[in-house]
């Protein structure tokens, strides 16, 4: 490849990794604003422990477990540590991939792969141990995440699962694999936790725990739609004028459909404009369209976005009515999204057909089944062991005065519970 090509396509992919990065803080601040303030040093807490853990875990094992090379389509791994190509003259061999160097790789995939536990971060916020979140995370994504992406990104049995006219399973760049082993394990954990005090009354009806901070939560989604760009930009995988722009169009006209399905569908049904839902059907577009971002035009984006951000209502919706308490919505936008967005790819785009429908609901079920087994297994464990939950007394004062011994807000305080 001419030198020039090779520069601009490795500068694209870590621009994007930064873009992917950036996502971190917008997670961090819609999880704060759709929470009390009682509990923001603890959310922020464990999203500066995810980035930092996961990344260092992707480094020891999580890399070489998802690229293992010739293995057998299942489980393999390649070794610790990051051992990088080298040629003969001793220096970094650039022949390793046609986009981008080694070391930009590991690096843009690393910043996906913290993302899985982020979103189960939310589901459980204000409620859950810290010991026991922080040992999951490490397992979830030290291990789980990782054998998952080998079956489709590094060449396992889902990049070649064929049926028919279908030749494997198609996931751009995560809607399964990424955004659905998130919300599947955070499905699983709100379960095994319970509602936060006060979620459900005694009659059983769901009642609002309204977020301290929805100027914060507004940006955090903005800050995430700002990064989808790379998350979804960059997994094109070069620099390609044609690929890029196109993925680009059809995931920001997404996220917009999604936000408008979202506030007409809940103005519709609760007779209110709900902020919340808005910002969640931006991501509910968002995550549907991840999966087939390069495969879709402009206008299967948006009826990809209008469908999620209707999902997104009913999803919240169908959450309460089951009694799970999910205080920032994070199992309708990344698991019920992240399935319609995976199952998409066989509806709509270049694609589009029965048979890859079928195949890209036989992988929906692989991922599924193998997250929720080990998420079960990995959160029950812990709690009978050192306990998942907070006391009442402990969630009704605050988790940041508890685990922390500090105030984010010390010249704020207030009486809440």
């Amino acid at each position: 490849m001419e030198a020039g090509l090779f520069t601009a396509n490795n500068l694209w992919m870590m621009v994007c990794t930064a873009l992917v990065f950036f996502m971190h803080l917008g997670f961090s601040f819609l999880e704060i604003g759709l929470t009390r303030q009682k509990n923001t040093v603890n959310i922020l807490f464990k999203n500066v422990f995810i980035i930092t853990v996961g990344l260092l875990l992707y480094y020891i094992g999580g890399f070489n477990l998802m690229y293992p090379g010739d293995f057998n389509g299942f489980l393999g791994f390649a070794g610790f540590g990051l051992p990088a190509p080298i040629n003969a003259e001793g220096s970094l061999d650039l022949t390793y991939n046609e986009g981008y160097t080694y070391w930009t790789d590991f690096l843009f995939q690393g910043m996906f792969a913290a993302t899985a536990a982020t979103i189960v971060s939310g589901a459980v916020a204000e409620r859950v141990k810290l010991g026991g979140f922080m040992i999951f995370t490490i397992i979830y994504v030290g291990l789980v995440y990782p054998i998952v992406g080998s079956w489709q990104w590094g060449g396992g049995f889902l990049s070649s699962l064929a049926y028919g006219e279908a030749e494997g399973f198609y996931d751009f760049a995560g809607s399964t694999l990424v955004h659905s082993v998130g919300g599947w394990a955070a499905l699983i954990a709100i379960y095994l936790l319970g509602a936060r005090v006060g979620k459900f009354g005694e009659d059983g009806k769901p009642k609002a725990i309204p977020g301290h901070n929805l100027p914060l939560a507004a940006a955090g989604v903005l800050i995430l739609w700002l990064g989808w760009f790379g998350f979804n930009g960059g997994s094109v995988l070069s620099a390609d004028p044609a690929a890029t722009s196109l993925v680009l169009v059809t995931t920001c006209l997404a996220a917009a459909a999604g936000g408008v399905a979202a506030f007409l569908t809940s103005t519709v049904l609760y007779k209110n404009y709900d902020l919340t839902m808005f910002l969640n059907g931006i991501l509910g577009g968002l995550v549907g369209i991840t999966a087939g971002a390069d495969q879709m035009s402009p206008n299967e984006a948006v009826i990809i976005g209008l469908i999620a951000g209707v999902i997104i209502v009913l999803g919240v919706a169908l959450i309460d009515k089951l009694k799970l308490d999910d205080p920032v919505g994070a199992v309708a936008v990344h698991l019920i999204c992240g399935i319609w967005g995976t199952l998409a790819v066989g509806i709509f785009g270049a694609m589009a057909g029965f048979d890859q429908f079928l195949v890209q609901l036989a992988g929906v079920g692989a991922a599924g089944t193998f997250c929720c087994l080990s998420a079960f297994i990995i959160l029950f464990i812990i709690k009978k062991v050192a306990g998942l939950r907070v006391s009442e007394k402990e969630e009704l004062e605050g988790l940041d005065i508890h685990e922390h011994g500090m105030d984010a807000y010390p010249d704020f305080r207030t009486n809440e519970h």
